[in-house]
């Protein structure tokens, strides 16, 4: 327990150290806390998988996460923050909510009453300027990359619900597509109803819960 205390809070302080640097380029900056958060999560994942030398399985997830963290976050640059901005601009007063994840992707959250009625997967009217604008911002930076998450409530079974989330997630990027945008930029997932954000138990939840997720990253290069 001792030696596993000791490996997080060396990373903690690696963390405060590192990213404080000054002189770092933007860059080198998202790399470092990138490493950061990867020894921190690795730590953790080589703690609780360990059998018995728990201590070397910490430290040693700490620097596989590390090398996997510096290798894989993504770039909060100039142009992210002007995507993030047009796309505020854009859909305020739509429901639309846009935010910054904590690994540097730019993330729409499309709720229900303007993505997809119950049941279906075909885009409403009401969602389609939204991802024009969507579409013109994406063209205009084409070094980033799109990941679209659908979602349903808990109504149905899952050989209902996984198939339902995929295709919603294929049509919002087939629209973006036809729009100009380049299918090689763009991967899908479906999760069904198995990462509810509210609760099923009500209408209000159902209906938050059915919803596609667009997230825009820039890779470092």
């Amino acid at each position: 327990m001792n030696r596993i205390i000791l490996t997080l809070t060396t990373v903690s302080f690696a963390v405060s150290s590192l990213v404080g640097c000054a002189g770092m380029t933007e860059t080198q900056r998202d790399t470092t806390t990138g490493a950061a958060i990867g020894a921190v999560a690795g730590a953790v994942v080589g703690r609780a998988t360990a059998g018995g030398s728990k201590g070397k399985s910490t430290a040693t997830g700490a620097a596989v996460g590390a090398a996997l963290g510096a290798a894989g976050g993504y770039l909060w640059s100039q142009r992210m923050q002007e995507q993030k901005a047009t796309m505020e601009q854009a859909t305020a007063g739509t429901g639309v909510q846009v935010s910054q994840t904590a690994d540097n992707q730019l993330k729409l959250d499309i709720p229900s009453d303007i993505s997809f009625d119950v049941g279906r997967y075909d885009i409403k009217p009401d969602m389609r300027p939204v991802l024009d604008r969507l579409a013109n911002s994406l063209n205009q930076h084409p070094v980033t990359t799109i990941r679209i998450i659908g979602h349903t409530d808990s109504t149905g079974s899952d050989a209902v619900n996984n198939p339902l989330s995929v295709n919603r997630a294929a049509a919002t990027r087939d629209y973006l597509a036809m729009r100009g945008v380049s299918s090689s930029r763009m991967a899908i997932d479906g999760l069904g109803s198995r990462q509810p954000i509210a609760d099923n138990a009500t209408a209000a939840g159902r209906a938050m819960n059915r919803r596609v997720e667009i997230f825009i990253a820039e890779p470092p290069r």
